[in-house]
């Protein structure tokens, strides 16, 4: 029989580099709001009745016949799918390392990249990933301020003029996680021009650039320069399950990343990824489904901001997506942070605007998701924040 002593749980005492990871408030908050009588716009979760179940179910079921993708494959990822993710985003498949996740992505490529006290610009109000990311790996995290136009390149550019050589410059250039902007055609040029110039990578984080229900896509920034790598995910456009992501990067990074892989889980699943292969190669449906599920969140988005503006009036300022799942907004005197707790009593929850922030104060926003609701349940959403707010 154990002794009493051995009943005691016994104690942890992290690493330097696991003390350094901050939790992530938006997955905290996704346990806090697991309940029918929520209307949560906090999680950065795909619409579950949009998920294409039938198609994957009949890929997964041809797939897993074949007794070749119920075996390891290699690091890099498995051949053909990694040709199916080039055909799709206009690369070389050399160019193509398979994740499990485009956060699996980021992290390698930050173990691969930086060293300790290497400086890593990332946008602010910033993607919570990515700082747990660099974090983790004991960068000196620099937030650039986030614009409405996307990126501040200007303001990088002085930075580096003034003597700042960053070794990474993250950035989510489309439809922002949780800012909601995106970066115009001159923007990625400039910024890809400055990488080339002083020498940094651009991470350019792009999980939600086909998710477009309004206006033209600009050419992707690494068509602008060599030392740009593109994060890509089948969450958003397929299905979060899946676990499939990828980057696409000069073949030298790649070779660098696939090595540090072999550390971490050896390769992904051949079986999920041919699955994802094999709706990325059946290009018509492909379109129709993405054109439906950014058809669905534009009309969302458009019946959230029209409900934001109908209840609240100018108390509220707010961001019009052109994309992507988020609305970045502003409650002018507002603590969000304070008023969450009588936001969830009264039936609603957001993301308050600290969670995202590097340096700056953003204890006045909020980030609002508006794809898993509908477009009533948004209005009803809307209402029940605006009560909220009154009442605080």
């Amino acid at each position: 029989m154990p002794s009493p002593a051995s009943l005691v749980p016994p104690s942890v005492h992290p690493s330097r580099s696991a003390a350094a990871v901050p939790g992530s408030a938006i997955r905290d908050l996704l346990r806090l709001t697991e309940t029918p009588t929520v209307l949560s716009m906090a999680g950065g979760l795909p619409a579950t009745e949009l998920i294409p179940a039938q198609r994957i179910a009949d890929a997964t079921a041809a797939a897993v016949g074949d007794r070749e993708l119920l075996q390891y494959t290699a690091s890099a990822g498995l051949r053909r799918t990694r040709e199916s993710i080039a055909r799709h985003e206009s690369v070389a498949p050399e160019e193509v390392l398979v994740t499990h996740g485009s956060q699996q992505a980021l992290s390698l490529l930050a173990a691969a990249l930086v060293d300790p006290g290497d400086v890593v610009v990332v946008d602010d109000p910033v993607y919570v990933g990515a700082m747990q990311v660099f974090a983790s790996v004991g960068a000196d995290i620099r937030g650039l301020p986030l614009t409405d136009g996307g990126i501040d390149v200007s303001l990088l550019g002085q930075w580096c003029a003034d003597g700042l050589r960053p070794t990474i410059v993250h950035t989510v250039t489309a439809f922002h996680n949780p800012g909601g902007v995106s970066a115009d055609a001159g923007r990625r040029r400039d910024l890809a021009e400055l990488a080339e110039r002083y020498g940094f990578w651009v991470i350019d984080d792009d999980p939600y650039g086909r998710l477009r229900f309004r206006g033209d896509m600009p050419a992707p920034t690494r068509s602008f320069g060599d030392r740009v790598i593109t994060l890509g995910s089948a969450s958003k456009i397929l299905a979060p399950a899946l676990r499939v992501g990828w980057l696409i990067a000069p073949p030298q990074v790649v070779a660098l990343v696939e090595r540090i892989r072999q550390s971490a889980d050896l390769c992904g699943s051949a079986l999920c990824q041919a699955v994802v292969g094999d709706l990325l190669d059946d290009t018509d449906w492909l379109a129709a489904h993405i054109a439906a599920v950014a058809g669905a969140y534009g009309r969302r988005a458009n019946a959230l901001v029209a409900a934001l503006d109908d209840v609240f009036g100018e108390a509220i300022e707010t961001s019009v997506p052109d994309g992507g799942m988020f609305c970045w907004a502003r409650l002018p005197g507002v603590n969000t942070s304070s008023l969450l707790d009588a936001a969830v009593d009264n039936g609603v929850a957001y993301v308050p605007g600290q969670a995202f922030s590097v340096h700056r104060d953003l204890s006045d926003r909020l980030r609002l998701s508006f794809a898993t609701l509908t477009e009533d349940q948004l209005c009803t959403a809307a209402g029940r924040l605006r009560a909220a707010a009154a009442a605080g």
